[in-house]
């Protein structure tokens, strides 16, 4: 676990470059969580719905839970309820199914559109292509979909050491979110987050003008 002392400052340097940590808690235990939320931590982000499921009731309601794993839409109902963000959103039904299970209740998910930015095949996500065909869709049926945010992108770069290419694979998405809040979002100020970067290239994707990290390993310790 990170010293507390360093947390804080990681905290307060990001905080100065305008970005939001979001603490990974995947396969952590509720201590190690509650340990960090004692020292102000209030987003984690986790990978699995079942487990996210267990963890939730044990742990301080104002916590912002934030699902960055792929999410399947028959798993959609079990985080309905709670869940503050779903960064991995990478169809059109998922966005409806999120809705759907929003509006029973009676509250707003905030969303973010996952692309596909790296080489590995392996990653979910939407190209640049499929993400305006989704914004076609949203677009059209706005006044159905209340119940949902669209507010912003999510991207993870290859895993690699050519920094050169983990940089140039942020700015694609950075690009994509520019041309997708000129054409559809020029009045909404909801759709600004622009979440990559993890605990080996933050930095990288902070200079590429991320608004959300996602960092595990650096403040829990390598799994």
């Amino acid at each position: 676990m990170i010293p507390a002392t360093a947390f804080k400052e990681l905290v307060s340097d990001l905080k100065s470059r305008g970005v939001n940590l979001i603490a990974v808690s995947k396969l952590k235990s509720v201590a190690d969580i509650k340990a960090l939320y004692d020292l102000g931590q209030r987003d984690f982000g986790e990978n699995y719905v079942q487990e996210l499921v267990e963890k939730q009731p044990q742990l301080p309601a104002d916590i912002r839970w934030h699902f960055i794993g792929h999410l399947q839409r028959n798993k959609v109902k079990y985080i309905a309820g709670f869940v503050h963000c779903i960064h991995s959103v990478d169809s059109f039904p998922l966005l409806q199914e999120i809705n759907r299970q929003a509006a029973k209740h009676d509250r707003e998910i905030a969303c973010l559109l996952q692309i596909h930015i790296a080489e590995e095949e392996s990653k979910y996500g939407l190209g640049e292509k499929e993400a305006i065909e989704l914004m076609e869709f949203f677009s059209a049926q706005k006044d159905e979909l209340k119940n949902v945010v669209l507010s912003g992108l999510m991207g993870m770069a290859t895993f690699t050491d050519d920094k050169a290419q983990v940089s140039s694979e942020f700015g694609q998405l950075k690009a994509l979110f520019d041309l997708l809040r000129q054409s559809y979002f020029l009045h909404d100020a909801a759709f600004k987050e622009r979440s990559m970067g993890m605990s080996d290239d933050y930095e990288l994707a902070i200079a590429q003008g991320s608004t959300q990290v996602r960092i595990g390993s650096l403040l829990f310790g390598r799994r």
